[in-house]
């Protein structure tokens, strides 16, 4: 019995080793992967926020050297109006437009 034993213990300390690996050590099996899914997410999260700054940067560009591009954006997305106009905002409810 002890024969056997001896010969299949390189079997038992790679078990043995495998199993203190994929759970019970800090960098176990489960830690790994939620890191490497975080590491997936900030990475999308990256190129999202490089694709937006891309396009702020296009707009800032546009609008820096017009006046009329400045005032026509100033007005749709912030309501502002001149001292002697009226401002009507018109909002839709969402069941209408769907």
């Amino acid at each position: 019995m002890i024969q056997k034993l001896i010969r299949w213990r390189y079997y038992f300390l790679f078990g043995a080793f495998l199993l203190w690996m994929l759970f019970f050590d800090n960098n176990n099996l489960f830690y790994r992967i939620s890191i490497a899914n975080e590491i997936s997410d900030l990475q999308d999260m990256k190129a999202f926020h490089l694709k937006e700054l891309d396009r702020l940067n296009r707009q800032r560009s546009e609008l820096s050297g017009n006046e009329r591009n400045l005032e026509k954006f100033a007005r749709e997305k912030y309501h502002m109006k001149r001292d002697n106009e009226d401002l009507f905002i018109i909002v839709r409810d969402s069941a209408e437009t769907k």
